[in-house]
């Protein structure tokens, strides 16, 4: 009996610590894995996702979706006093070190989803470009799928969404670009129906479309998942 009452405050006592987090505290690892039920769902969004060119208007600039890693936003992690790099940065790092009384990732290491290298985190000029914060659905391609309609707070709010974001290595972070998944996918295969799905769920949920051939190679990459 005494055990039982002991598990039971003990359960109590995490659920208080959670509520009473405070703001700048580290945010929940995003985790890379599901399980294979949920590509399912990644197929079945998919098949819902308009399917329409690319928007030929070539006026995207990085400004109309407001200032980088705002906190100004609606979304996970906003107005919480942090900017959405460091609110990243802390959620995708292993041996994270954090600079006392500060959002500021001092030290980690990223396990890269998109090549499986391990690369060191160290804050600073020379070293921070290491790890790169990437939109899997970038702004220019959503832009041309469908943000252009948007109002500037969707944009923002867009641009900083976690479910959208990614700590990654800063080669494949510019390899990938502005590139869809017809143009470029993770060289980690391992990662290829993850990256896909993550994809497909931020495109469903801002209402954005896919091209003929983003759509082909998506089903292909879920195909063998």
């Amino acid at each position: 009996m005494v055990a039982v009452i002991l598990a039971v405050a003990a359960v109590l006592v995490v659920a208080r610590a959670r509520e009473e987090r405070p703001a700048d505290a580290v945010p929940e690892p995003s985790g890379v894995a599901r399980p294979p039920s949920a590509y399912d769902q990644a197929r079945a969004q998919l098949g819902r996702l308009p399917v329409k060119g690319w928007d030929r208007h070539s006026d995207y600039a990085r400004y109309h979706f407001g200032e980088a890693w705002s906190d100004d936003v609606n979304v996970e992690f906003g107005h919480n006093g942090c900017n959405t790099r460091d609110d990243i940065l802390r959620r995708d790092l292993a041996a994270l070190t954090v600079r006392p009384g500060t959002c500021y990732a001092a030290t980690g290491v990223l396990h890269d989803p998109y090549t499986g290298v391990e690369v060191a985190f160290t804050r600073g000029p020379d070293t921070s470009g290491a790890v790169q914060i990437d939109h899997l659905v970038s702004l220019s391609d959503a832009w041309y799928k469908g943000a252009r309609t948007w109002d500037p707070q969707r944009r923002r709010d867009f641009a900083n969404d976690p479910r959208n974001l990614l700590a990654v290595g800063a080669q494949p972070n510019f390899d990938k670009a502005f590139r869809d998944a017809a143009g470029w996918l993770p060289p980690n295969a391992a990662f290829r129906c993850e990256f896909v799905a993550r994809q497909i769920e931020v495109k469903a949920v801002y209402g954005l479309w896919v091209s003929a051939k983003e759509k082909d190679a998506m089903a292909a990459v879920l195909d063998g998942c």
